[in-house]
């Protein structure tokens, strides 16, 4: 029994185009529901979550989900999560760092600021079918998350 939405969409920022691809191919081999976002940066990570630019539309629906590399051009994941989670409108988003960095320091400062997971990223398709699978099962499907807060100035 699912416990977000399936309209819910995962917002993943990613500056590498076979990943972005390889998770997409993977979350509909999981068949989770749930669509998924991708962006290249933190910059249009950021975009998506304040409708901003191209975003700006009101289809830009509030993610149940974000999975976020670090390494990444114009703003990296390290920034944007700083960002995300300085925020009280956004900040109760769970965020799943997806990461090549073994950097202890990198672990560290993400759950610091206030990262939920921080998961290597595979280095096979079925090892990325199974992190997937651990994804869906404990964050689309297990845990309840708490609704969307609002504000006045939100929009």
């Amino acid at each position: 029994m699912s416990s977000v939405p399936p309209n819910l969409p995962i917002l993943m920022a990613d500056d590498d185009l076979d990943d972005r691809l390889l998770a997409q191919r993977a979350l509909e081999k999981s068949q989770v529901p749930n669509p998924l976002v991708a962006v290249g940066d933190g910059e249009e990570m950021l975009d998506y979550l304040y409708r901003r630019g191209r975003f700006s539309k009101a289809s830009a629906v509030r993610p149940c989900l974000i999975l976020l590399d670090l390494n990444m051009p114009r703003m990296d994941g390290r920034e944007a999560l700083r960002i995300l989670k300085g925020d009280g409108r956004l900040k109760g988003i769970p965020v799943v760092i997806l990461t090549t960095s073994l950097s202890m320091e990198d672990l560290n400062a993400c759950y610091e600021m206030g990262a939920n997971s921080y998961i290597r990223k595979p280095h096979s398709f079925d090892e990325l079918l199974q992190t997937v699978q651990s994804l869906r099962q404990y964050w689309l499907e297990t845990v309840q998350l708490p609704p969307e807060k609002r504000s006045e100035d939100h929009d």
